[in-house]
């Protein structure tokens, strides 16, 4: 049986992390939100700034990438800005497996909590983050406000979005 690693996304495979992006966006095209399915991925640039401050992990299944997360710092937290699988790899616990990986990685830098804002009703999206521990934030930090007018400025209709709050776990890590 072939199991699933997280680890630090590596220059060379950006390209290949961008087209994960793109064909994970039929799951919106699938809910007739084409809009949002259309929307280009993050350009090149954009990924390799993550991947330089090492703040983008890759899903490897048998050496081939199959999902991926971007995460930033805002307000002491650790942002999940981007967790995107491969259509063909879903529902397999793949994006499961790179949250873990960031809240790991936020222990360990003394980060109180997981956050991120996603669309409200989107099976895969609020309901799915609330299955997997994140609590709807009523108060928005300075920083999250930020994120929500980058997100309005790209078309994004904040009162379908939310944004969500994960505390991280820090019994047993070591850092």
């Amino acid at each position: 049986m072939t199991s699933t690693t997280i680890r630090l996304s590596r220059v060379d495979e950006l390209p290949l992390l961008r087209s994960i992006e793109k064909a994970a966006g039929v799951l919106f095209h699938e809910i007739g939100m084409t809009d949002v399915a259309e929307h280009p991925p993050p350009s090149l640039e954009a990924f390799a700034a993550y991947q330089r401050a090492g703040l983008a992990w890759t899903a490897d299944l048998s050496g081939q990438a199959v999902g991926f997360v971007l995460v930033k710092l805002v307000d002491g937290c650790a942002h999940i800005e981007q967790v995107s699988v491969h259509p063909a790899h879903g529902r397999q616990g793949i994006g499961r497996l790179l949250i873990s990986a960031v809240e790991r990685w936020g222990a360990e830098q003394g980060l109180a909590a997981l956050t991120l804002s996603t669309f409200r009703n989107v099976a895969f999206n609020g309901p799915y983050y609330a299955r997997l521990g994140f609590r709807e934030l009523v108060e928005i930090t300075p920083g999250l406000a930020e994120i929500q007018r980058e997100e309005t400025a790209m078309g994004l209709d904040p009162a379908e979005r939310i944004f969500m709050r994960r505390e991280i776990e820090t019994e047993g890590v070591t850092g």
